[in-house]
């Protein structure tokens, strides 16, 4: 199985393509640049959107996992939309399954959320709802880590200092939602 990731830091900290890989026994490649939107990965006259372009052209996919821009989700749903359904357009084209890898909101009392002037409940809604609704409009699995995030960030230390970013910890039980995604998908 091969595994093709979009997106930023919040997929490649603490290596997490590596643990997504030793969940599921994919081969992985990521194509990730911090602060990276999905728009980016559309772009041919950017380096990481000519990489992602020759990649879902000319080679073979299993899964192509899709994430966003932090807030971009809530900040730029216009761009977000558009770019979900043209990126899920040549997923679906390659013979690969679309995931979209829905991140969390900014952890509660952070200074990145005060900044934002945002609700940390607000914001998680609305980041899940709008993966649920793309996920839904693009025939694409969706691995929700930001309701998971939601349901445990009382309990775990999911969050790193910048209240943005994963621990390890976080990024593990990123890992073992998109596995799920697609163990489930398999099973189906």
């Amino acid at each position: 199985m091969r595994i093709l990731m979009l997106g930023n830091s919040l997929t490649f900290a603490n290596d997490m393509p590596a643990m997504l890989a030793g969940l599921t026994g994919a081969e992985m490649v990521h194509h990730t640049r911090g602060g990276a939107r999905l728009s980016e990965q559309l772009n041919p006259a950017t380096r990481l959107g000519a990489r992602t372009q020759a990649a879902l052209t000319g080679e073979h996919w299993d899964y192509v996992v899709l994430q966003e821009m932090s807030h971009g989700p809530v900040s730029s749903p216009k761009s977000f939309f558009s770019s979900v359904a043209r990126l899920c357009g040549q997923i679906h084209a390659n013979g690969a399954t679309p995931v979209l890898y829905a991140t969390w909101a900014y952890r509660k009392g952070s200074e990145a959320l005060s900044a934002k002037s945002w609700d940390y409940d607000e914001m998680s809604r609305a980041l899940s709802g709008a993966y649920r609704q793309a996920a839904r409009e693009n025939r694409a699995l969706l691995a929700d880590a930001g309701r998971r995030f939601y349901e445990r960030a009382d309990t775990e230390e999911l969050y790193a200092p910048d209240g943005v970013h994963p621990t390890e910890a976080g990024s593990r039980l990123a890992a073992e939602t998109i596995a799920a995604a697609i163990q489930n998908h398999k099973e189906n």
